[in-house]
């Protein structure tokens, strides 16, 4: 990330970034034995807390004093960045019926690791000859599901919004890639080691870990790309990417993070994340 270069350009360098902790967060397969239970959900509620301190300070924030701004709106500034946020809501809610419907199942976004059991769907396919999906080829669909399309596209608005308003600076634009990837860097181990558990080799285990990530370079580039050929959709482009990123928590991260009896542990991360990322926004910005 450079001060004075172009969006797309800061949000391919951000979202390289936020890949790269992933892949730090996924090398740890090597140090931690797997089933650690207690770490995968203390690292699920940490990033629940960082991805909704980033929707508000980095992103519904701006929004708002845009639409403010823009004067188009009135007293119904809020009204633009609502629909966005119902929209990106909608938008991965939407995904995820559809998905089903195109022949792959199974939990969604960053969570999936957790309860989805390679090693089940390995000796299925071993005794299972006549089919031609291989499990690993299935395992990188899932992975690829992860969470981290709407945290790449949120650093790509974020990255093309920059200059828009007082609050839409590149140093919280700077704030919001370094906000995801440290979240994104326990949700990397939150994938390896499950995969771990399940048999796989500690290299591959990190493989696929890292693999979770490498789909943020693309969404950020849409994301930028997006709000600068469209600028007056940004209160909209800014809300969706929160709504998406508060939808994945809502639904996901938190709920899958409390079903095995670390629910307080979860509680408390999320709060640490949290005070990260506001300290990020804020003590930076």
């Amino acid at each position: 990330m450079l001060p004075g270069q172009g969006p797309v350009l800061q949000s391919v360098l951000g979202t390289l970034l936020t890949w790269g902790l992933t892949a730090a967060g996924s090398a740890l397969v090597f140090v931690f034995s797997s089933g650690q239970r207690r770490i995968l959900d203390g690292s699920l509620g940490f990033a629940a807390g960082v991805m909704l301190a980033a929707s508000y300070w980095s992103l519904l924030a701006p929004a708002i004093e845009m639409a403010e701004e823009s004067g188009t709106f009135g007293a119904f500034a809020f009204l633009p960045v609502a629909v966005g946020f119902v929209l990106g809501a909608a938008f991965v809610y939407g995904a995820d019926l559809l998905i089903p419907v195109l022949g792959f199942s199974g939990p969604p976004h960053a969570a999936f690791a957790l309860s989805y059991d390679p090693r089940a769907a390995k000796e299925k396919y071993e005794h299972d000859p006549a089919s031609r999906l291989d499990y690993e080829s299935e395992l990188s669909i899932r992975i690829g599901r992860a969470g981290h399309h709407p945290e790449g596209l949120a650093v790509g608005v974020g990255f093309g919004a920059v200059g828009k308003s007082a609050s839409a600076t590149f140093q919280s634009a700077r704030n919001l890639a370094i906000g995801i990837g440290i979240q994104n860097f326990p949700e990397g181990l939150a994938v390896s080691l499950p995969l771990r558990g399940a048999g796989f080799s500690t290299w591959k285990a990190f493989w696929y870990g890292q693999l979770s990530g490498m789909v943020e370079p693309l969404a950020g580039i849409f994301g930028a790309f997006a709000v600068v050929v469209a600028e007056p959709l940004l209160p909209y482009a800014l809300g969706f990417a929160a709504g998406a990123m508060v939808y994945v928590v809502m639904d996901d991260i938190i709920p899958e993070a409390q079903t095995s009896g670390n629910g307080k542990l979860a509680s408390w991360t999320s709060v640490l994340g949290f005070v990260v990322m506001m300290s990020l926004d804020v003590g930076l910005g």
